[in-house]
């Protein structure tokens, strides 16, 4: 990793304390002695170091966080990231989601979601100079927008000049600053491990968010590359990969108020957004997006039974539905009762006056949050389409369609020039995508969600629809309900793009042939390319100005923190990041004292026998005759199961080991409490919490319950 000057971040509601702020490693030497006072016996120095331990343990899964635990490429996540691989695993006679799956040796092991990948982050490379080398202030939004997306793609090109890295560009602060990142990508990913869903999905989207929990969310994977030990395409005679680095599992877990830490990839937070930004947001943009994906579950409920093919094709997509549809509505909730957005405002009211106390600070950020403001004020004018739009795309059929044509089209230019998920380094993805629609695809659900949109579709103003969209389904005439049922349902009995070799076949043919083309979504794709790339180029321009003004704001605020020695840390980007706390319970509310750990009662306690809380039967009886093994916790009297923690995480996380004070897995991290769900966007020392699988559950049900005893083995256990 190479050198450069640690710059720190910033909080916007509050001062940080010991446990808040998800840590760039090049930072943690700045806190490196609020780390020692928390209980890290480590020294800090060394979590800054990406390609030694325990940083070169640690990877990504792309949406989820993951760890290496053995020597043979042994890889601990959360259930609900191997989720999907079960899933597309899993048929009506073998339910892989309902019975859990293990494979007693390599040979056994399961390809995982076609797609699936493993990332090694290696290097991390300041590069912000280059990027605004090449912009000037008299640039267009556009022009500012494809001259980034230009550099970003060059320094991309040169670095992936290796094949068997992936690498990015990625943005802090809105584009004050960016950063080269450079992962090993590891493609052969496979499926070695999950427990049955009534384990590591306890207590579903009701416990979702919940404390107390009782639910295993854990799973394997294993990475394999090619003999010459190289990353490499899926090949039966491929071998497990060595890590330099994995992770040793204390299963003595951890007690209260022992130092914690996660080390992972969290997605995104907001926490500098403006108060403009986050009215909208938890006043339209969230109740409407929960709205939309509720639709959607019910839609899936009433037209598939449970484990049935139909069902199956869709667990995955509802568990991410409900996931953040519970999200939604419960951060509004707290939006409401809470006083973020008084405290928002104030703030913006104290920097605008700190700004204005000197003559250079009003020359220098005078203009920065009334630009924002303007430009986020005129993207909101168009939300409600953009929207709908978005959640049209839950029609594979249609997002399919477009998709191949734009593959069609971007084919012509040269490998450079074309739009990001389209260049050659993209297009094995693109491939493995189109071979997995037909796991995730059922006709007459994809209908009927494509049908419930329009239905919102049809309700936007006139002058906010799709002009060609309107012509090609006949809405800009007198509009008949029973006539556009009538055309989709044709489209969907003549198209040929539910068959996999049909849409393989499209990925190399041209736009010519797509224009010949009789396949009615294909004409639909074609007939509505030219105004969805003006959208495109619309909200291209519209980037392109935010990112002339975001960043102004951000330095603006971040100078003002700073003029309070208040240490600063950047929004989550999905990069690599540390957290660092301790075991510890909360009060939720006032006479209510939650305590950190739950144990194997619980889960008797909750169990009904009914989805879902139908813990397995062979669970409830070694619960009943206190099987304990060798994972009882004396304190307890009992198996821990979950455990709190005042760690600053967010969705990304999930998956990410928890690690004591000597970096030894002791459990993973996958959920937040309900009072912390709004900490995406305004934190809460005292109620924010973390919730982690405690090692001692994971191991006990992996002896006692599913027999995994080859992985026990293979991994490092010490106390």
């Amino acid at each position: 990793m190479k050198k450069f000057a640690s710059l720190c971040f910033a909080l916007a509601s509050t001062a940080t304390l010991a446990d808040e702020g998800m840590w760039q490693p090049h930072q943690l030497p700045s806190i490196a002695t609020k780390l020692v006072d928390a209980g890290l016996k480590l020294d800090p120095n060394s979590l800054t170091n990406l390609t030694s331990f325990p940083m070169g343990a640690i990877v990504s899964l792309g949406g989820c966080t993951a760890s290496f635990v053995s020597d043979k490429g042994l890889v601990a996540t959360n259930h609900h990231c191997v989720y999907g691989s079960i899933q597309y695993n899993s048929t009506e006679e073998n339910n892989l989601l309902k019975n859990g799956f293990l494979a007693k040796s390599f040979s056994e092991e399961l390809p995982a979601t076609p797609g699936s990948r493993i990332y090694v982050t290696e290097e991390i490379t300041p590069v912000t100079a280059i990027i605004n080398a090449a912009l000037t202030e008299n640039m267009s939004g556009a022009e500012r927008y494809k001259s980034i997306d230009k550099s970003s793609k060059s320094l991309v090109a040169e670095c992936e000049s290796d094949s068997k890295y992936r690498c990015s560009v990625v943005n802090f602060h809105g584009g004050l600053e960016y950063y080269l990142f450079k992962q090993l990508t590891i493609r052969d990913v496979r499926l070695v491990h999950a427990p049955a869903s009534s384990v590591g999905k306890y207590g579903g989207d009701i416990d979702n968010w919940m404390w107390p929990r009782h639910t295993g969310d854990y799973g394997f994977y294993r990475a394999y590359v090619g003999k010459d030990g190289q990353p490499a395409d899926y090949s039966e005679d491929n071998v497990p990969y060595e890590p330099k680095h994995h992770l040793k599992v204390n299963k003595s877990s951890v007690d209260e108020d022992d130092y914690i830490m996660v080390l992972g990839y969290p997605g995104r937070t907001n926490r500098y957004r403006t108060a403009l930004e986050v009215e909208n947001q938890f006043t339209w943009v969230y109740p409407q997006a929960k709205a939309y994906r509720e639709e959607i579950i019910k839609l899936i409920h009433d037209n598939s039974a449970p484990g049935s093919d139909a069902r199956i094709k869709y667990e995955s997509t509802l568990a991410s539905l409900a996931n953040y549809a519970k999200n939604y509505g419960s951060m509004v909730e707290s939006y409401n009762k809470g006083t973020t957005l008084e405290r928002k405002k104030s703030l913006e009211t104290e920097l605008s006056s700190w700004i204005n106390a000197t003559d250079d600070r009003k020359d220098k950020y005078g203009e920065a949050l009334k630009g924002l403001n303007t430009l986020i004020q005129k993207d909101q004018q168009t939300q409600a389409r953009d929207l709908i739009l978005g959640y049209l795309n839950y029609g594979k059929m249609l997002s399919t369609a477009n998709r191949l044509y734009r593959l069609s089209q971007e084919n012509t230019k040269p490998n450079i020039e074309r739009k990001r998920g389209y260049q050659e380094r993209d297009i094995a993805r693109f491939e493995q995508g189109m071979k997995a629609v037909n796991r995730r695809y059922d006709a007459e659900i994809d209908q009927k969600i494509v049908l419930a949109m329009f239905k919102h579709y049809q309700q936007l103003p006139k002058a906010q629809r799709l002009k060609s969209l309107d012509k090609f389904f006949g809405l800009d005439k007198n509009f008949n309900q029973q006539e556009f049922k009538n055309k989709l349902e044709k489209m969907y009995a003549e198209t040929k793009l539910n068959d996999q070799a049909t849409r393989l076949a499209w990925m190399k043919k041209s736009s010519k042939d797509f224009e010949n083309s009789n396949d009615p979504f294909i004409q639909l794709a074609i007939a509505t390319s030219a105004e969805r790339k003006q959208l495109e180029e619309s909200g291209e321009e519209l980037s392109g100005n935010i990112q002339s003004y975001r960043p102004k704001y951000m330095e603006a605020l971040i100078a003002y923190f700073n003029s309070k020695n208040l240490p600063v840390y950047a929004d989550a980007n999905s990069t690599l990041r540390v957290t660092y706390g301790n075991v510890k319970g909360y009060s939720p509310q006032d006479g209510l004292i939650a305590t950190p750990f739950t144990t194997l009662e619980g889960i008797v306690r909750k169990d009904t026998g009914v989805t879902p809380f139908d813990a397995p039967k062979k669970q409830l009886k070694l619960i009943e005759n206190k099987q304990y093994g060798e994972y009882a916790k004396k304190e307890l009297g009992s198996v821990p199961v979950n455990f709190l923690g005042t760690l600053d995480i967010t969705g990304g996380n999930s998956g990410s080991p928890t690690l004591n004070d000597k970096a030894e897995f002791v459990g993973l991290v996958f959920d937040g409490v309900y009072e912390s769900i709004i900490g995406d966007w305004d934190y809460d020392t005292k109620l924010n919490r973390s919730i982690h699988v405690d090692i001692k559950y994971m191991l006990w049900v992996m002896e006692h319950v599913d027999g995994a005893t080859n992985l026990i083995e293979e991994m490092d256990i010490v106390e």
